[in-house]
């Protein structure tokens, strides 16, 4: 980056270097060896001194004043500015009093989302690691982008990350793959981020080098704009993958296509499948004529597919987004089936992937060794929820509940303590999770900005952007350790979260505990030598830490050209996976002892409650798909330039085909209500013929703004999507996400617009009274 003005700095959306005049961040310049920048980071600008920022320390005015306790005001009760002091003080007592009365699984360590890019400065890590420095906390697992997946796959595959950490490379499938089956696509726009910053973006360019060896690419999608470029497009009803899936297997086992060697020697339980394939156990055949009536493909082209399939070296990839729904543990486990079938599991440019086109990780060559990681402690509290059922958990106290084969038990939280996150962006059915947070004694939330979350706080902490910090980042794949330097100054009277923990720390009488008696800059220092100690041990040559932050970065070994279970196919027995089996298991015992009705012991079709052939799409006919914005990274900085200017007179725009416009007198640019049953949000027109005509496509992340704060059924008036959604798990073995589909109904909107105030703080007031304790 010679010659480029600047400091270096490192986000999820790729490396850069930040111009600053003195208070803000004035442009950004990408990593000029950076193939394929992401836009997305046009948003940094301006965004320390967006006026969305919390500038002090700020406590609920009903909290203060009361006390804590259940409240149906938070989100409309304006908040009382305090000191330093004074906020440490009360949180401090507040732990104290609800560890000693209730212990500390009444704690919720919520923090879910992605916070700083860098290995220290992580909400996430800081929190989970000051909880457990006071006794543990109730935590979450898994994702709410991989809720399903990151349940069923141990079981099938007995890995998880390994799918995406240890994929099938970008150039082994540009080299190799002669056609390519993409499930959801390869959406390029979420290949713009990375969970600890990215230095290089290579889809676009892997994807143009394969159709140019002459690899073939077919997308099946709702939608035409999850493939970039040239290739052929299958339109299937949204949310019948599945059933598409099975009538291509179908045309492998009834015309004798599938690999049977294979299935015997690396596959457990496919004769289990079969008899279902075939109809044997229901009668009904899974036949291209049987997934035709259910998808809308003609049985032909679900045939003709099936034979190409079986004639090329293949590759099968499912998005996550396909496991973002009712059932979703279906989709990767049939996509891992169907590939079993073709044989190619192992083979360089075969098998299966998951993943590709859903954020810049599966594709990428793996680093070898453990990164510079932030301890956090043991958590000595056993109590834990899948991530998605957050609202179950604070409205059901008590209540038990089926996970994983396991019978769990909902706690009583009385306090949820949030760090980098914001479930109003994740979380489905927004009126809910409203009603939700009303229940705990007190809701805390440390965030640099007055997102939603931090609106519908007790207390708000006020914590520093990565951007006006010092850290080290990098990720599991992608070669370069980067050394972040500060952009701008702290912003007000904002404090990294450190600090604060430390101090929290301290009061509690446990801050040579969390602290180890260093600062923010001692830990970067040990955390880099204690790696570089690692690597050292192991013969790689590092630099010191003051070299490597006058160098910049460290190029880190990688592990290049993989071929995804590779290693298993040379040696099914000494490379054996984690299964019962040591196989793939096509049919799972164990999830068939579980007895779920919603997810049986091998993959199947499981008729959605929100699709268009049920009977819910005669009040609601159209079919919403909620996925990532192309403008921002979830709701991340959804008030800067690059997000603010997609809008549409100020709200998050809805594609719709020109068909289902016409027919409720709706044109482009046009701001049209979207509603059921769970609630309402404004949208704006973008009329987009490239889709199928019952669907509608509209982002998550706006920022939730409704209409009336007091109401937790009020319309949103900016678009978020989440207020449609339903709250509902996958199924009993994962309880995940399912906010990807919905069923909706439009009208255009003509009333005078509301206005925009997401991005305003809320009303604050100096004038309050302390409650008695």
């Amino acid at each position: 980056m010679t010659g480029v003005a600047g400091v270096q700095h490192m986000g999820h959306w790729g490396m850069f270097r930040a111009e600053s005049d003195g208070r803000d961040v004035t442009a950004v310049h990408p990593q000029s060896t950076d193939s394929n920048p992401s836009p997305v980071l046009g948003n940094l600008v301006g965004s320390v001194t967006h006026r969305s920022r919390v500038t002090s320390p700020a406590v609920r005015r009903g909290w203060l004043e009361h006390g804590p306790g259940p409240t149906d005001t938070r989100g409309s009760d304006e908040f009382v500015d305090v000191s330093w002091d004074e906020l440490t003080d009360l949180l401090a007592a507040e732990l104290r009093r609800v560890v000693d009365a209730f212990g500390n699984k009444a704690i919720y360590g919520g923090s879910y989302g992605w916070a700083s890019a860098g290995r220290f400065h992580h909400a996430q890590s800081q929190v989970h690691r000051f909880l457990n420095c006071i006794g543990g906390y109730t935590r979450s697992v898994h994702s709410y982008s991989l809720g399903a997946t990151g349940v069923i796959m141990p079981h099938v595959l007995g890995a998880h990350w390994k799918m995406f950490s240890r994929s099938t490379s970008w150039n082994v499938i540009a080299a190799h793959t002669e056609l390519l089956v993409a499930f959801g696509g390869v959406p390029v726009k979420n290949t713009g981020i990375n969970h600890g910053g990215t230095s290089d973006h290579p889809t676009v360019d892997s994807l143009d080098a394969m159709r140019a060896r002459g690899g073939q690419i077919v997308t099946v999608s709702p939608l035409r704009n999850d493939m970039n470029g040239d290739a052929r497009w299958i339109a299937p009803r949204p949310g019948t993958d599945v059933a598409m899936m099975l009538a291509l297997a179908h045309v492998l086992a009834d015309e004798k296509l599938h690999d049977t060697r294979f299935l015997e020697k690396y596959c457990q339980g496919y004769p289990e499948f079969e008899r279902y394939l075939l109809g044997i156990t229901d009668g009904i055949p899974k036949t291209p004529q049987w997934a035709s009536a259910i998808c809308g493909i003609e049985a032909a082209v679900i045939a003709e597919l099936a034979r190409e399939m079986a004639s090329k070296r293949t590759m099968v990839t499912v998005t996550w987004s396909l496991q973002r729904t009712r059932h979703g543990e279906q989709a990767p486990w049939m996509g891992v089936t169907l590939a079993a079938m073709l044989g190619r599991i192992g083979v360089p440019g075969g098998g299966f992937g998951h993943g590709y086109g859903s954020m810049n990780e599966p594709g990428l060559a793996p680093v070898p060794y453990p990164l510079p990681t932030l301890p956090q402690g043991v958590n000595p509290v056993p109590d834990l929820i899948p991530v998605a059922a957050v609202s179950d958990m604070l409205l059901n106290p008590g209540a038990e509940f089926d996970y994983d084969g396991r019978r769990l038990t909902y706690p009583d939280i009385k306090i949820v303590y949030w760090a980098g996150g914001n479930p109003f962006h994740h979380h489905q059915d927004l009126g809910r999770l409203r009603r939700a947070l009303g229940r705990p004694d007190t809701v805390v939330v440390h965030d640099p900005y007055w997102t939603p979350m931090a609106k519908h706080a007790d207390i708000v902490v006020p914590s520093t952007t990565s951007l006006e910090r010092s850290d080290l980042s990098c990720t599991r794949n992608d070669p370069l350790l980067v050394a972040m330097e500060p952009a701008a100054p702290r912003y007000a009277d904002s404090r990294d979260d450190y600090d604060t923990f430390a101090e929290l720390a301290t009061k509690l009488g446990v801050g040579r505990q969390f602290t180890e008696g260093r600062s923010s800059q001692q830990w970067l220092e040990h955390l880099y030598e204690q790696w570089r100690g690692y690597l050292r041990a192991g013969g790689v040559a590092t630099p010191e830490y003051d070299n490597f932050r006058r160098e910049g970065s460290f190029r880190m070994k990688t592990e290049d050209d993989l071929t995804f279970f590779e290693d298993f196919r040379r040696d099914p027995v000494g490379n054996a996976l984690r299964t019962p089996s040591g196989k793939i298991e096509i049919f799972s015992a164990t999830v068939a002892g579980f007895d779920y009705e919603d997810c049986r012991g091998h993959p199947m079709w499981f008729e959605p409650q929100e699709w268009l052939g049920g009977p819910r799409a005669q009040q609601f006919p159209l079919h919403l798909i909620a996925n990532q914005p192309r403008t921002r990274l979830h709701s991340q900085l959804d008030h800067g330039a690059v997000s603010r200017n997609s809008k549409i007179k100020g709200r998050e725009p809805i594609r719709m085909h020109s068909s289902s416009a016409g027919a409720r007198g709706v044109s482009d640019g046009d701001v049209v209500r979207v509603f059921n049953d769970r609630g309402s949000c404004l949208a704006g027109v973008v009329v987009d013929d490239a889709m199928l005509e019952s669907v509608v496509q509209l982002s998550t992340g706006a920022w939730y703004d409704p209409l009336d704060p007091a109401d937790p059924d009020s319309m949103c008036v900016h678009g978020s999507v989440n207020v449609l959604t339903a709250d509902e798990g996958s199924s009993a073995l994962a309880r995940g996400c399912t906010g990807q589909h919905v069923l909706v109904e439009i009208e255009r909107y003509d009333e005078p617009l509301p206005p925009i105030t997401a991005f305003d703080p809320p009303a604050r007031s100096e004038v309050r009274t302390r409650p008695e304790r």
